[in-house]
């Protein structure tokens, strides 16, 4: 996952300015007052959790291909792909603004994206124009120099599917090649929009089990007449997969999958039977888990003529519960390379055998030479959420280094083959554990930078505390017990969160990492977790919004902080900068949100997605923020005191990750049902049932609840409540 963007039941209680935070993870007095809850229970709570194109105006055609994007890397004129080059080491080389100058840079235009969820987009500019997606994979065609609307394209995906995605209905933007505008959305489509009008040339639906809750929230890549895409889905026991469809025709090239499927059936490719051999066929994986799913960005090697992504955790989390004869779970929590011509798998290289941490592969590779030794290498790196950086040779998968660059429990070090020397916090599922880095990861998706001017790559970095324990109860896909977290909307897990306090101290870091002296060069506190990514130029400067809504620059060599422009709202997705009529541009688009976004915050403001752009003496008006209001405390619900512990088990399978833990989490993008009206809980049925709540990706409960659940569910809201209230 993405907890893959865990629990979000921390309770920030976040005091005083300029980075200075305290962090408050367990309430004694929730343990003194709610008497009927276990003190399982209550850690479990407390530290857990057909489109339309209008437009008015028409751009020119983006005339963008292979040629382009690897020219364009050398001036850094327009911003052609996801993560600028096909080396996906979002460097610009641009420099007009730099470190002597930045503390002029002033808001150009801001654009209104009319959401209120996760943004996560990092926005393509290509002649002057910005295509940049909102949640639901809301495509917006946009002047780059003025921020007027060009066009708006919105796929449609009924919004009743929301609860599908784990993780937010957030898209991190899209592709653009020769006149067509690529997105993939929530329900898993992939779709061709002509970039002058707005309107669609071809959609395919990319799912190959349509009983599956399989999403994309991941930008495609476009490449050799090819528009290439992954899939999410692994919390619901969803099967990995990367596909490449024609750029012109939407006609499928090839699939190639990362989780075996059904053994008593020919396997799709050699790769495939290999990786059936470290899966237990006893647990029927492709029923029940699977996972491995590519729900991130690639890079690409045109040289090498090799794809590279990462690879999501095996399902369900609890190794022990894939079978007593599982091995490593092929290809899951893995770095893979497929020839970019036929998808056909070249090499891997497993991070996390067996993982059981949830360590998910799939946050960004960076492409680069650095020499090593007396020679230069061609390498990838990568730091995933098992908190280590990696650094190997990419034209065979080669280990070369790793070093932890946070604070981590399960591994040991590497044998000489690379592989990991796990220790008991790394493999042990039957006991809980606190695993370090958490879930949420030392790293998630929000992109990391390079710079070979520096040597460094810039690192979002953080930890959210959580400790694992396997379930006892789980036998199977939908059949999670009373404590497993969100099985009564189909995750898949096998896992229970915090049944014992954490430990661990939350925190947020930008740091400098040197690949080649595998060491921290500097870092800098943000304070709170599930800070944006960043930007790095030639302008000796590194570009990083933040989880209290502020937008700031910093030496890249340094670490010092040069300029900060408060946003409005906390920030996770990545800048861009470009040049378009010889001014440079520094945009951002911002909207807090994510897995970890759904129930905590770190700033006093709504969630409103807003695409920012900055240049030197820009004086355009900043819009309002809108002040979070949260509320009093809910009273005033009657029920019964006997209800509460059973309401406990319903909200944990129902409700934590969405609401966090009524009263003591603070909500995200999503209300926190402690701080709502009484009447929306008193009539808590017309919420849970015939779609009360369908237009904001609720699932309609009927028939997994009944009226008899729904009083036990109001117990434990008011009873929370009424446990945490001041005397």
């Amino acid at each position: 996952m993405n907890l893959s963007e865990g629990s979000r039941g921390i309770h920030d209680n976040f005091k005083g300015g300029n980075g200075m935070y305290a962090i408050q993870f367990h309430r004694p007095q929730f343990h003194r007052r709610v008497g009927k809850l276990s003190p399982a229970a209550i850690m479990t709570l407390s530290c857990c959790f057909g489109g339309i194109g209008v437009g008015t105006a028409a751009p020119k055609a983006a005339a963008v291909d292979e040629a382009k994007i690897i020219a364009n890397a050398k001036s850094g004129k327009d911003w052609p792909t996801n993560a600028l080059d096909y080396a996906a080491t979002r460097f610009s080389r641009l420099k007009k603004i730099d470190s002597g100058n930045v503390a002029k840079l002033g808001l150009a235009w801001s654009y209104n994206l009319e959401s209120t969820r996760g943004v996560e987009a990092t926005p393509i500019v290509v002649d002057g124009v910005m295509y940049v997606t909102a949640p639901w994979a809301v495509v917006h065609a946009i002047d780059a120099r003025t921020g007027k609307q060009i066009w708006t394209y919105d796929p449609k995906t009924p919004r009743s599917i929301g609860w599908k995605a784990c993780c937010d209905v957030v898209n991190r933007g899209v592709a653009v090649s020769n006149g067509k505008v690529y997105v993939g959305s929530l329900d898993a489509r992939l779709i061709a929009i002509d970039a002058a009008t707005g309107k669609k040339v071809w959609e395919q639906d990319t799912k190959t089990d349509a009983a599956r809750k399989i999403t994309i929230t991941s930008a495609p890549y476009v490449v050799r007449g090819k528009v290439i895409i992954g899939n999410g889905g692994g919390e619901y026991g969803v099967r990995g997969y990367v596909s490449a469809y024609d750029a012109e025709t939407g006609a499928i090239k090839w699939r190639w999958f990362v989780t075996p499927g059904d053994p008593s059936k020919p396997f799709e490719d050699e790769s495939q039977a290999m990786a059936a051999l470290t899966w237990d066929p006893s647990s029927k994986y492709w029923e029940n888990g699977g996972g491995g799913n590519v729900w991130n960005t690639m890079a690409i090697d045109p040289e090498l003529n090799l794809l590279y992504f990462g690879t999501g955790q095996p399902g369900p989390w609890a190794k022990n519960k894939r079978g007593p004869a599982a091995g490593d779970s092929l290809f899951t929590a893995s770095i893979v390379a497929l020839n970019l011509d036929s998808g056909k798998y070249v090499w891997h290289y497993q991070e996390n055998p067996r993982d059981t941490s949830d360590y998910d592969s799939v946050m960004d590779l960076i492409l680069t030479d650095v020499k090593i030794g007396n020679r230069m290498r061609k390498v990838i790196l990568h730091a995933p959420k098992n908190g280590f950086f990696y650094v190997l040779d990419r034209t065979n998968g080669q280990f070369i280094s790793a070093k932890n660059f946070v604070n981590q429990t399960w591994a040991y070090g590497f044998d000489a083959n690379g592989r990991p020397i796990e220790t008991r916090e790394g493999t042990s599922t039957d006991k809980p554990f606190e695993a370090v880095p958490g879930p949420f990861g030392g790293h998630n998706w929000q992109a990391m930078s390079y710079s070979p001017l520096t040597g460094f790559a810039y690192i979002p970095a953080h930890n959210v505390p959580l400790v694992l324990e396997s379930e006892g109860d789980w036998k199977g896909q939908d059949s999670g017990g009373p404590m497993s977290p969100m099985s009564g909307i189909g995750w898949n897990l096998a896992m229970m969160a915090n049944s014992k306090p954490p430990t661990g101290k939350a925190f947020g870091r930008l740091i400098a990492w040197d690949p080649v002296k595998q060491k921290e060069a500097w870092g800098v506190d943000l304070g709170a977790p599930w800070n944006g990514g960043t930007l790095v130029t030639a302008g000796k400067l590194v570009f990083q919004g933040t989880a209290d809504a502020h937008f700031k620059a910093f030496d890249a060599k340094s670490g010092k902080q040069l300029w900060d422009s408060p946003v409005g709202s906390g920030v996770v997705a990545a800048p861009v900068t470009y040049l378009v009529d010889g001014k440079q541009y520094v945009s951002i688009a911002v909207g807090w949100g994510g897995v970890y976004g759904l129930a905590a915050r770190h700033s006093e403001f709504q969630t409103r997605g807003t695409v920012y752009t900055f240049a030197l003496g820009g004086k355009a008006a900043m819009p309002a923020f809108e002040p979070y209001k949260l509320g009093p405390l809910i009273a005033g619900v009657k029920y019964d005191p006997k209800d509460v512990p059973e309401g406990t088990s319903l909200y944990v399978r129902n409700c934590v990750f969405c609401h966090g833990v009524p009263g003591v989490d603070k909500g995200g993008n999503i209300r926190n049902l402690g701080y709502v009206n009484k009447d929306l809980i008193q009539n808590l049925d017309q919420v849970l049932f015939n779609e009360g709540y369908a237009a904001e990706g609720m699932p309609d409960y009927k028939g997994k609840l009944n009226a008899a659940d729904v009083e036990k569910l109001k117990a434990f809201i008011q009873g929370v409540a009424d446990s945490i209230r001041p005397k």
